[in-house]
């Protein structure tokens, strides 16, 4: 490459490493934990908690490859802390509080999100112990949402400073169910999407890589509108979506009326063998949404091959989609706790980057039957 070449090559104003973490304020973090040992496959590494000399909360850090997520609960709330995850889970239910970023400089990216109007939480500082050093700051995003950024590249700890190792609670599966975090979800109110868009692109330097509006994402009854944001790689994706004026209410409208406002709807997880982590999933208890038969009587006619067989997906309710690039398999769970908020995606790529735009009116109407047997449609 040139000089002239690589000078036309826009610098990357907030580089990411990708996603860090999710984290997740929960009535009952031990039993969370071991729902999603246990359902999901994934392996505990870290606690913290009265053993370890935090008094306040206990949290356990699971992962399945690179995926890893945090559930604290509070034990007797005494600081800002303790009081935030105490009165989330008191006003949302079990919810997402966090969606970590893991970025090569923190005090730079900070400071740019600062600079282009980003409202901080938490100012740079490091943590240390034996395992090394970790930098981390915080700022807010929609709802009482927050995006830590770490910088972990000092670090070989279980976790971050305070963690200590901790042994799987059930034994390993034989594979994984998952590999990465695909994308998360954002739901935000009537009104508010391109503003959270507009937050994205300005405070980060994401860019818009989807649009979903209109007839592309409505049924007879509801409707919503999405964007999608990415960073320049794609390692970190966020569709936001908002509600949109239909004759019934929308699962959007459900779960801002359920979790008390905007929040995380959903988090995607990449596999690379959808039907053994839907069959192994299934079989340890965790309920995904039903596909009538009818969907896959014609999806060979706009899909195309597979991988999979039209009669396996039609077995295990797998939808597909195919766009210019390639295709996808997915399948959603039902909500994962009581109240109609959280639930996760399985999504197995072939070259598609997109997120089942064939697939929307098929899922929307299993989001209604199960909205209508809860009474919310």
């Amino acid at each position: 490459m040139t000089d002239t070449a690589a000078q036309s090559v826009p610098a990357d104003s907030f580089p990411v490493k990708g996603m860090d973490a999710v984290e997740f304020a929960v009535g009952n973090a031990k039993q969370a934990a071991h729902y999603y040992s246990t359902a999901f496959g994934m392996r505990c590494v870290a606690y913290r908690g009265p053993e370890t000399g935090q008094r306040e909360t206990a949290s356990y850090v699971l992962e399945s490859g690179s995926a890893r997520f945090v559930f604290t609960s509070v034990i007797k709330a005494t600081t800002d802390h303790g009081k935030f995850i105490e009165q989330h889970v008191a006003a949302h239910g079990d919810g997402v509080t966090d969606l970590a970023i893991e970025v090569p400089d923190v005090h730079a990216a900070y400071a740019y999100a600062i600079e282009h109007g980003a409202t901080g939480l938490v100012e740079p500082h490091e943590l240390d112990d034996e395992h090394g050093t970790v930098v981390l700051a915080a700022i807010a995003t929609y709802g009482e949402t927050r995006h830590t950024l770490v910088d972990r590249s000092r670090y070989a700890g279980p976790y971050l400073p305070g963690y200590v190792a901790k042994n799987p609670i059930v034994a390993p599966l034989a594979r994984r169910n998952f590999q990465a975090i695909d994308h998360c979800v954002g739901n935000v109110e009537l009104g508010k999407m391109n503003t959270w868009v507009e937050f994205y692109n300005q405070v980060m330097g994401f860019t818009n890589m989807k649009e979903f509006v209109g007839d592309d994402i409505a049924t007879e009854y509801s409707a919503l509108m999405s964007k999608v944001v990415a960073d320049g790689t794609r390692k970190v994706k966020f569709p936001l979506n908002e509600p949109a004026i239909a004759k019934k209410k929308s699962q959007i409208d459900e779960y801002l009326e359920f979790y008390g406002g905007p929040g995380v709807q959903h988090i995607a997880l990449a596999t690379n063998d959808i039907v053994a982590s839907v069959r192994q999933m299934r079989e340890a208890g965790v309920e995904f949404l039903d596909t009538p038969d009818s969907y896959y009587d014609t999806l060979g006619e706009w899909v195309g091959d597979t991988r999979v067989p039209i009669e396996e997906l039609r077995e295990l309710k797998i939808l597909a989609d195919r766009d210019e690039d390639g295709y996808l398999l997915q399948i959603f769970t039902k909500p994962v706790q009581d109240k109609p908020t959280v639930f996760f995606e399985m999504i197995e790529r072939h070259g598609s980057m997109g997120f089942g735009k064939g697939n929307f009116k098929a899922l929307f109407e299993a989001i209604e039957r199960e909205q209508e047997k809860r009474g919310n449609l």
